[in-house]
């Protein structure tokens, strides 16, 4: 349906977004009447954004969709929107409840923080810029809003700007090709906020090459003329197009090679950090890319031209990602950074998902799988940041070498954590986790892509070590014996005990919702696979495998590629495997310590690898050295001995000149009449010369 202004449903659509901001609008108001009044506000208006959310579910469920338009920018005949179809209701619900847990949570673990105003203000803001992508009809409208969460994130990530050493993140005096790999909150947030914005500049280059050739930033408007796309398609601009919006992507999804920015955002709140990995930021690139996937397919089905190399972009730098960062898991020490790393890793594989859609026979497929793991990762990792804040508040130290034996003291957070980090890690059958990491390694086996089988072994051995990091991670914080770090706090009168309810309600819902779903996951990717294709039949013309005949021939699927229970059985195989392999090793080092881990320093060879992945692949140290030394180098360079020798010489010089020529004009300013004929005659004399020359 589609409404002109606030009519109807439609209203509850624009409340989403908009009730957020108000919150943190009236938010400083409202802390003048006292702090309980202040975060119960907070809280408050998070919800009443999460209820609005859920009162637009009967419409995805129903496959119907609505797009509510108000006047905007006449003179340009740009029109502001909302559109809640099935894809962004998911999303605003999956968006909106989990930030509410979040906000619960935080009530909890910033107790007592005196800046809490400040905090709750971007937190909504952060909220309501987060929703407004999710639900913008236009690309304009959407980039406001992507521009907010860059700014909510660069506030949050630094919000503890007094830099004090305890809320650094990295080992102090860990140097990597001569820099620094500890980083202060203020550090942090200024290198999100400028990382991102280089995506963001790539991201404003391809809407506006769109604009000029279509002259709207409408979703709906594009895809109902194709002739924009043909036009650029013929002038061989419509990848490179569709390649910038995707940068952008690449930005705030933390994707290679702008990933560095994610592993030291660890710096703010471990409440904004669930945030951040799991309702927004980083998820925002990943709904831009299944935004204008199936849009970008379906106008070049339509057209009947190519944007192969466009989802191969997606693909191929969602598998590197994903096998970068899981390889740096392998060896951190802080367990706010070993979920960060993870978090960059399982993008890659949406990215996987979504990009192998447009390179498959199958694109409904494909693009399940990686929503899927989206919704899947958003639960498990939520619960997983808020159950490390807890261990953090008990513990004091963000360093998993500080923890140990915890299950005995926090068996609340042990058993949720477990959970969640069962899902992580894909245990077979019973979780979120399994059921779509094992969609998007089916997708990938069955897409007839040409390079799919190189894909497929990357998704594979990043399985493998996302099981193995999962369980290092629970077995250096809950298993063994107490640390000293441990032992020094109880000798002081300080027991470690579980976070209040508060806390551990919330992470603890997630967690038992990542194995209450996944039980039943086969039905819930099933049903999902339903709605979405709906959507995509509905909104782009794709038809999934069911619908395809010989008038819609755009995605049939070989026959026979699924028959265990709608299972791809070589998938299956590998998605149990790597969860064996990696869980056994996991559990033999650092659950079972069966065997001591420090055997990797016995070896040349594993000690070297070890020390490229602890310095993260040196990544970090040539983007300083190119993007920050380098140019400083040159522009002091410049400043000596241009702007100091050349450009500030110039001046007296020009002083001097000038001085000296004053000096020959006033010689000849005598006042007496010989002069001025030996002048004027001089002048004459040099006229005929020049003449005659």
């Amino acid at each position: 349906m589609t409404s002109i202004g606030f009519e109807g449903i439609a209203i509850n659509v624009w409340l989403v977004w908009v009730l957020p901001f108000v919150g943190a609008a009236i938010i400083a108001a409202v802390a003048r009447a006292g702090h309980r009044a202040r975060d119960y506000t907070a809280v408050g208006f998070a919800l009443a954004s999460a209820i609005s959310a859920a009162t637009l579910m009967p419409l995805a469920l129903e496959g119907a969709e609505v797009h509510s338009q108000i006047p905007w920018i006449s003179s340009l005949g740009l029109e502001a929107g909302v559109l809640a179809d099935p894809l962004s209701i998911i999303m605003t619900n999956l968006v909106a409840w989990i930030s509410f847990l979040i906000m619960v949570y935080s009530t909890g673990y910033m107790h007592g923080d005196k800046d809490l105003t400040r905090y709750w203000f971007f937190m909504l803001f952060f909220i309501g810029s987060m929703q407004l992508i999710v639900l913008s009809d236009n690309l304009l409208m959407l980039f406001f809003g992507w521009e907010g969460v860059g700014l909510a994130s660069y506030a949050l990530i630094g919000f503890w700007y007094y830099d004090r050493k305890k809320d650094y993140v990295g080992v102090e005096g860990h140097i990597a090709g001569g820099i620094p790999m500890w980083t202060s909150p203020t550090h942090a947030g200024m290198k999100a906020f400028l990382m991102t914005r280089a995506g963001d500049v790539m991201m404003l280059a391809g809407m506006f090459l769109i604009f000029v050739y279509a002259g709207t930033f409408g979703f709906v408007e594009l895809a109902e003329d194709p002739a924009w796309a043909i036009a650029m398609s013929q002038q061989n601009l419509l990848v490179p197009a569709a390649v910038l919006l995707f940068g952008g992507a690449i930005g705030k999804s933390a994707q290679f090679p702008l990933n560095e920015w994610l592993l030291e955002a660890m710096t703010g709140p471990t409440a904004v950090s669930a945030l951040i990995h799991a309702a927004t930021m980083v998820k925002a690139g990943v709904f831009l890319v299944a935004r204008i996937g199936p849009l970008f397919f379906a106008l070049a089905s339509a057209g009947a031209f190519s944007v192969e190399q466009f989802f191969e972009v997606i693909a191929w730098v969602g598998a590197i990602t994903a096998f970068l960062l899981a390889t740096q898991a392998l060896v951190n020490p802080e367990i706010k950074k070993v979920l960060a790393y993870s978090t960059g890793s399982q993008i890659g594989y949406m990215m996987m998902g979504l990009g192998i859609a447009g390179l498959s026979v199958n694109f409904v497929e494909g693009f399940t799988a990686g929503f899927f793991l989206l919704i899947s990762h958003a639960i498990f990792k939520a619960s997983l940041f808020m159950g490390a804040g807890a261990l953090l508040h008990g513990v004091g130290s963000r360093f998993m070498n500080d923890m140990g034996g915890l299950r005995h003291h926090m068996k609340k957070t042990y058993v949720f954590m477990l959970l969640a980090g069962l899902s992580l890690a894909a245990a077979p059958l019973i979780t979120l986790g399994f059921w779509s990491k094992d969609a998007v390694f089916a997708s990938v086996l069955e897409s007839g892509y040409t390079f799919s089988q190189p894909l497929f072994i990357i998704a594979v051995v990043v399985a493998v070590m996302t099981a193995f990091y999962t369980f290092r991670m629970l077995g250096m914080a809950f298993f063994g014996k107490k640390s000293r770090h441990i032992e020094e706090m109880e000798h002081r009168g300080h027991h470690v005990h579980d976070a209040g309810p508060r806390m551990w309600v919330p992470y603890g819902i997630l967690a038992i919702a990542s194995i209450a779903i996944g039980v039943i996951g086969f039905v819930f990717e099933a049903d999902l696979e339903h709605i979405l294709g709906e959507y995509l039949a509905e909104s782009f013309g794709i038809q999934g495998v069911e619908e395809a005949s010989e008038e819609a021939p755009l995605t049939i699927a070989p026959e026979g590629d699924r028959t265990w229970f709608g299972l791809n059985p070589i998938a299956a195989i590998a998605s149990i495997g790597a969860f064996a392999i990696g869980g056994a090793l996991g559990y033999v080092f650092y659950i079972g310590r069966q065997a001591n881990p420090q055997i990797i320093s016995r070896s040349i060879v594993t000690r070297a690898i070890w020390k490229f992945f602890y310095n993260r692949w040196y990544l970090n140290s040539a983007l300083y050295w190119g993007a920050v030394i380098g140019p400083l180098a040159i522009y002091r360079f410049i400043w000596r001995y241009f702007e100091s020798t050349i450009i500030d010489g110039i001046n007296p010089a020009l002083q001097q000149s000038m001085s000296y020529m004053s000096g020959i004009v006033k010689a000849g300013q005598s006042g007496i009449t010989q002069t001025y004929l030996f002048v004027f005659a001089v002048g004459i004399m040099i006229i005929v010369m020049l003449l005659f020359l």
